[in-house]
């Protein structure tokens, strides 16, 4: 199980805010709903957790997701952040 917060593909933020993927494939301001349906759209099991904060910012209900994936972390981010290109354009 993968935990993905918004932070991680947020590309306002820097890798010391929490970003984890470059800034060429992450996006801008993404939410939780946004990653909820590129996650639906690569049919990747998953649950969303809306009430928690990202320890960062443990003042800021962000909310996260947890995903069953077999790959690396950042393969996961990077295929996520880009679905929700797809879904803006």
């Amino acid at each position: 199980m993968i935990t993905i917060w918004p932070q991680y593909l947020d590309k306002n933020l820097t890798l010391k805010e929490g970003r984890k993927i470059a800034k060429e494939y992450a996006v801008a301001d993404p939410t939780l709903n946004e990653i909820e349906r590129a996650l639906k759209r690569l049919n990747l099991p998953h649950s969303v957790q809306k009430d928690v904060a990202y320890p960062g910012k443990w003042y800021e209900k962000s909310g996260r997701v947890l995903v069953e994936w077999d790959k690396t972390k950042l393969e996961l981010i990077r295929e996520v952040s880009l679905e929700i290109k797809e879904l803006r354009h």
